[in-house]
């Protein structure tokens, strides 16, 4: 019963968006009321925790993405940060390849981006439910309701807005929570830590009652309990629309949309609430799917400590100048010290150390289990989208498919001391970024590296100056 328990209360979700639509700084927020960081760091001042990266913090992007652990009404939530500039794309496939929910941040000045769509088609391609946070509603020309006819017209999935703000642009004072009916306010100089729960308002009442109708209407053409209530206009308790709003998500029926003004600390506690209330735990998945590469029979793997073990390594990073492999665990359990098989190669790996990442702190664990996002230190064949698992039990997963490269650049190195040093130091970053490709041109001496755009590359010829 115990591993059943842990299991309903981990999510893996992702924070995507488009760029600057404020998903680091929903992070942030995040992180502070979670009690995970003791101040707000914020990305125009270069101080944002999951912006680690020298090049993120002058930037004010996010370039990879930053995983992390917090604690929110007694259930554990694995969150990654993800780029939202189209040139880091593989940063977000990867991250959705290995998540079982998403919040997806939109701008309610420009509703839906071209680069939210590319996400949100991804974790469409994956199968991951979302839930749509519309940020910025302080800001002048906001319109959250144009945000959600774009997201209808644009998307397959029908949004269903749970909350709508109380005024808009200056007049932004807090937000109407449809499902208990009651109004959210923040207390001012706690940053947003604090926060009421009062009445609806008398001259917004009739509003927030319709917008309520609609939602259970919404509701009830995908969950004919809820709609035979409705219909015989009998009263709902919230827990049970709750549930019907947790099982819509996750059958990807519907999307609950949330609002708020994260840089105004506005909104990020219903966002936590949501997280817990509506998306996946990894129970609520269906079983990962693989084939085994001796029988080449198809097999599945239950989200379960007793299962046999089975983990996606999804990214490769260099810290310090070792080398840590990111994977998710899908069954079974991992020791720090133990043999893992890598499926996909063929070869045995040892696994040194067990870290649980914050940003880029590392915490030492002894063992993981199914549902983990972890790093390992000591693997030194694995890379991104090889399975790892027990020898006796193989299984191989489907791996993560990758960008062709789009513009590329020839590097020089100034002494030839560096030049003998270039290769090596280039296939460690291809290694970390496998949409980064080196090619060596025998015709003009030169070495060429090709990528998914011109920041793309002008970040690698930084950290070559920079780390190398």
């Amino acid at each position: 019963m115990a591993a059943k328990t842990r299991l309903s209360r981990i999510r893996n979700i992702g924070i995507v968006a488009h760029i600057d639509a404020g998903k680091t700084t929903v992070s942030e927020r995040i992180l502070f009321y979670t009690g995970r960081s003791y101040k707000i760091g914020e990305v125009h001042n270069g101080e944002a925790v999951m912006d680690w990266m020298p090049q993120e913090q002058e930037r004010g992007i996010t370039i990879t993405s930053a995983v992390t652990t917090c604690d929110w009404r007694n259930h554990e939530i694995h969150i990654i940060d993800t780029p939202g500039h189209v040139d880091f794309t593989i940063e977000v496939e990867r991250s959705l390849r290995v998540l079982d929910g998403a919040v997806v941040v939109f701008s309610s000045v420009e509703g839906v981006e071209p680069q939210s769509e590319t996400v949100w088609h991804q974790a469409d391609k994956y199968a991951v439910p979302k839930i749509a946070f519309i940020n910025k509603m302080d800001r002048i020309g906001a319109d959250f309701f144009n945000a959600v006819g774009m997201m209808k017209d644009r998307f397959a999935s029908v949004p269903l807005p749970v909350q709508v703000p109380l005024g808009e642009a200056e007049n932004f004072r807090g937000i109407v929570d449809l499902i208990r009916m009651r109004l959210i306010t923040w207390q001012e100089g706690t940053l947003g830590a604090a926060f009421d729960l009062s009445d609806i308002p008398a001259d917004f009442l009739d509003e927030a009652k319709a917008r309520r109708e609609s939602m259970l209407e919404a509701l009830g053409e995908v969950d004919d309990e809820i709609a035979d209530k409705y219909l015989a206009e009998a009263a709902i308790p919230d827990a049970e629309l709750i549930k019907a709003i947790r099982k819509a998500t996750i059958s990807l029926k519907l999307v609950p949309v949330l609002c708020g003004a994260a840089l105004r600390n506005k909104g990020i506690q219903p966002i936590l609430d949501a997280v817990v209330d509506f998306l996946p735990s990894p129970e609520d998945v269906p079983p990962v799917k693989g084939v085994n590469p001796v029988t080449k029979a198809e097999e599945t793997r239950a989200a379960s400590d007793r299962e046999p073990f089975t983990a996606l390594a999804f990214k490769v990073a260099m810290m310090e100048g070792r080398k840590i492999t990111y994977a998710r665990i899908y069954s079974g359990l991992l020791k720090a010290g133990e043999e893992v098989y890598n499926a996909t190669k063929g070869r045995k790996e040892k696994v040194a150390r067990l870290l649980k990442m914050h940003a880029n702190k590392r915490e030492r664990i002894d063992v993981a289990g199914a549902g983990d996002i972890i790093a390992i230190a000591g693997l030194k064949d694995s890379t991104t989208g090889d399975t790892l698992c027990q020898e006796s039990k193989p299984i191989v997963l489907e791996s993560i498919e990758f960008y062709n490269p789009v513009i590329s650049q020839a590097v020089e190195a100034k002494t030839p001391a560096d030049q003998e040093k270039m290769p090596e130091v280039l296939a460690k970053i291809s290694e970390e970024d496998p949409t980064l490709k080196v090619k060596y041109d025998d015709e003009t001496a030169q070495t060429i590296i090709s990528g998914m755009g011109e920041l793309h590359l002008e970040i690698v010829v930084d950290r070559l100056q920079r780390e190398y």
